[in-house]
């Protein structure tokens, strides 16, 4: 009877893994790529055209969810990875696959290192891995199959996201279990990375995101960081010091809940506006994007801005800024493979720093129509499909993040059960 009840509960949290639309742009915006479910879709804004990927491994990029992507600092490579147990790198010139690396467990975070040197990735055990990349932004062809070698370990706790420190001394892996670690990177990754800097605590909750603003003043930067618990925090990360922290659902005055009291929301993205103090803030059930500004001698986090999306269900489920333009680019949209279509839905906020800044029109987006047609699926989508998608995303965000309480009769019992107890015959 304990069993089968088990069973049950996994099964059905299993059918909450639901995959967020994701969306990065090239750093010169000459490419924008949308992922959503197991498929990867970009866009040539050079050649305004859809772009084919050219995978010769397997034939086809990803075979399920793929829960992160990143284009390189220089553009020259993008990485694709997720639940398949695959880290793709491609050319983000060519778009050939150039190496893929099988993870021995799903992955949940990539980065580039900024000089194409090197690319990690976090699993779903909480290891972050390196790959040692031996000069391959410089040339199209495909290269050997590589293998990770570990680099750190957060001790089977969720690693959310992984973000090298601008100047390349640290690298940032934050988790499920409220902390974010400053690590620094060392000479030989591939013998693993043993010095520690700092621990930023203070977090509540699951960390989600995390993002460095810095300007010609500050070139390392502070980090700002975003969570379950409806907070930005500000970090100096030499010390671990928390500088200032931001009650976003708060600040926005938008989310309340029928008590009329402060509903606990996610904060699911953070995008730094380059050269500038400032970030864009995506959070859960808001229908737009908070700007909030860094005050450098104040240390100190202020909300500068709201834009709201008209007209629409359009909750930002992830969003990216290149850093020669200052148009934000926003992506909406879920899917599980079989409830929720992979449909998503794309929309740009120019100027998003200036007074004014403006939700562009479907016409008024760099590629317009073309664009939309191959990153949203097609042109036009349902409000009811976007609907459903924005409470997927919040049900199985909760249901992965949220760290699950057992009763001691069902601890015991997940023990005796776990894979590397069990006996083959």
């Amino acid at each position: 009877m304990e069993e089968s009840h088990i069973e049950e509960g996994e099964s059905q949290n299993k059918l909450l893994e639901v995959a967020p639309a994701l969306i990065s742009v090239h750093p010169s915006q000459e490419s924008v790529a949308v992922t959503v479910g197991s498929d990867l879709r970009v866009f040539d804004l050079i050649e305004n055209q859809p772009v084919t990927l050219v995978d010769e491994s397997d034939g086809s990029p990803h075979k399920d969810s793929v829960r992160a992507i990143s284009y390189g600092a220089s553009g020259k490579l993008f990485v694709s990875a997720g639940d398949d147990k695959l880290v793709k790198i491609w050319s983000a010139e060519s778009w050939r696959c150039l190496n893929t690396i099988s993870s021995e467990k799903r992955v949940s975070a990539v980065a580039i290192s900024g000089n194409d040197s090197h690319v990690c990735y976090a699993d779903k055990f909480g290891v972050v891995w390196v790959v040692e990349l031996d000069g391959i932004s410089e040339g199209h062809q495909v290269l050997p199959s590589k293998k990770g070698a570990p680099l750190l370990s957060h001790y089977c706790s969720i690693i959310t996201s992984l973000e090298f420190s601008p100047d390349g001394r640290y690298i940032l892996s934050a988790d499920r279990d409220f902390k974010i670690r400053v690590t620094v990177f060392p000479k030989e990754p591939l013998q693993g990375a043993h010095e520690i800097q700092s621990f930023c605590l203070g977090h509540t909750e699951f960390v989600t995101c995390i993002a460095f603003v810095c300007n010609p003043e500050l070139a390392q930067g502070y980090l700002m960081s975003g969570s379950g618990d409806s907070t930005v925090r500000l970090w100096d990360i030499t010390s671990g010091s928390l500088l200032d922290t931001c009650e976003v659902s708060t600040m926005a005055g938008q989310i309340e809940s029928n008590e009329s009291e402060p509903v606990q929301v996610t904060v699911t993205d953070i995008c730094a506006i380059p050269n500038t103090c400032s970030a864009a803030v995506s959070i859960q059930s808001f229908q737009g994007i908070l700007l909030l500004s860094c005050d450098l001698s104040a240390h100190s986090l202020s909300l500068t801005k709201v834009v709201k999306i008209p007209g629409e269900s359009f909750i930002p489920t992830s969003i990216s800024l290149s850093t020669s333009t200052r148009l934000l680019w926003m992506v909406s949209g879920a899917s599980n493979g079989s409830n929720h279509p992979g449909y998503s839905r794309v929309r740009v906020i120019s100027c998003i720093e200036a007074e004014p800044s403006s939700v562009l029109e479907d016409e008024q987006i760099p590629g317009g129509t073309k664009l939309l047609e191959k990153l949203q699926g097609k042109v036009s989508i349902e409000e009811s499909v976007m609907s459903a998608a924005a409470e997927a995303v919040r049900a199985a965000m909760s249901s992965l993040l949220m760290k699950k309480q057992y009763s001691d009769e069902k601890r015991e019992f997940r023990k005796r059960t776990r894979n590397d107890k069990k006996t083959t015959n």
